[in-house]
């Protein structure tokens, strides 16, 4: 958990010793609190009815500059191979070639406010598709309700938790869809459309992660992230969800889960780049009442090096089906390891009570 991808390890860089002095200066949102402490994240709006160019334009307000170009190339720097560098720059100019709108439209917009290159931008959003560590649960209560909260484990936690925000996206001024993100990042990997859906992604690490997802990007297929994002604004019920999810080309693997706003209404979707490799949907009449994935296939056992769905299944049988709620399952994602060092925030959320979404930063012991 938490590893970087391609051999790229940290580099001690201008950026980098930029970025370690705005941090003790505790410049950008948040200080450093003290451990086990939990934030909230800065709450946006984000204006679909505006040019994709500058939709993001009022929330760039909100961070330091200064920090956040010496965050983006230090994720760059260590995530990223020298190799992609190579490939992905000098194609950036021409964004609109390979990636739809709005998203190209929303990096050329963000790069400009952020005084970087759109090669840059464009990276760097490749780079958070690469090492998002996680753990999901969906669960349906005795009554029929059902819950879904999830974990986001990350490296870089010291530089994430200070950019994690919570986004309303509005549509004729009422809320279309939120999502929780990092500033800069325009896919989602957790996501609500209110009475609808909830959205989760965890990484699928299915081997050759970057020459795979390079090679997909240039066909122009969907990174897994901006897929969650357009599934949230278009699909109007749970199963059209549930069809673009499976089927829609991704440049990568990777376990989406999602929860309705019906009893039965969730699974686990394992994906490849085509396609469905498996459906685990909740079973509640068999005993089947939640489900927990993490970033190995469900059908196959965990390596003991990184074993959160032993203690995530054995905290939500302790809690039972009759008390799960939102409350108990925020606990259940606070037990160790299922939180752990790497882990940037928790969002727990349910389709039913869209006003009861609510997303924590968490800081470790």
């Amino acid at each position: 958990m938490g590893r970087l991808r391609g051999g790229a390890a940290a580099v001690w860089t201008a950026p980098l010793l930029l970025l370690l002095l705005l941090l003790l200066q505790g410049r950008p949102l948040l200080g450093d609190p003290e451990p086990g402490f939990s934030g909230v994240p800065l709450q946006c709006n984000v204006s679909l009815d505006v040019a994709p160019e500058h939709r993001w334009d009022p929330v760039v307000s909100y961070f330091d500059p200064a920090f956040l170009q010496a965050a983006i190339a230090h994720v760059i720097d260590s995530v990223v191979p020298r190799w992609v560098h190579d490939v992905i720059r000098p194609i950036a100019e021409g964004i609109e070639f390979y990636v739809a709108q709005p998203y190209a439209g929303e990096i050329r917009g963000l790069c400009r406010a952020l005084g970087i290159n759109i090669g840059d931008g464009l990276l760097l959003n490749l780079a958070y598709e690469s090492t998002a560590y996680c753990t999901s649960i969906i669960a349906q209560d005795s009554n029929g309700n059902i819950y879904h909260g999830r974990n986001l484990d990350y490296p870089f936690g010291d530089i994430l938790r200070k950019i994690t925000i919570d986004v309303d996206f509005l549509k004729n001024g009422k809320v279309l869809y939120k999502g929780t993100t990092f500033f800069g990042y325009i896919g989602l990997w957790t996501g609500q459309s209110p009475y609808k859906f909830t959205i989760s992604g965890d990484e699928r690490d299915s081997g050759r992660w970057w020459e795979n997802a390079v090679a997909a990007f240039l066909n122009r297929d969907t990174p897994v992230s901006w897929l969650v994002r357009t599934v949230l604004s278009e699909a109007d019920c749970f199963e059209s969800a549930v069809f673009m999810l499976s089927q829609t080309p991704i440049i990568a693997s990777v376990y989406y889960i999602i929860g309705g706003a019906k009893p039965s209404e969730g699974m686990v979707i394992t994906r490849n780049r085509r396609g469905p490799l498996d459906i685990w949907p909740l079973d509640p009449l068999s005993g089947g009442w939640y489900r927990v994935e993490t970033n190995y296939d469900h059908w196959l056992p965990p390596p003991p090096s990184d074993d959160r769905r032993t203690p995530a299944m054995k905290a939500m049988n302790a809690t039972g089906q009759e008390n799960v709620n939102l409350e108990s399952l925020y606990t259940v994602l606070s037990t160790h390891p299922v939180m752990n060092q790497d882990t940037v925030y928790t969002t727990v959320m349910s389709a039913t009570f869209p006003e009861r979404y609510t997303t924590r930063i968490r800081f470790p012991e």
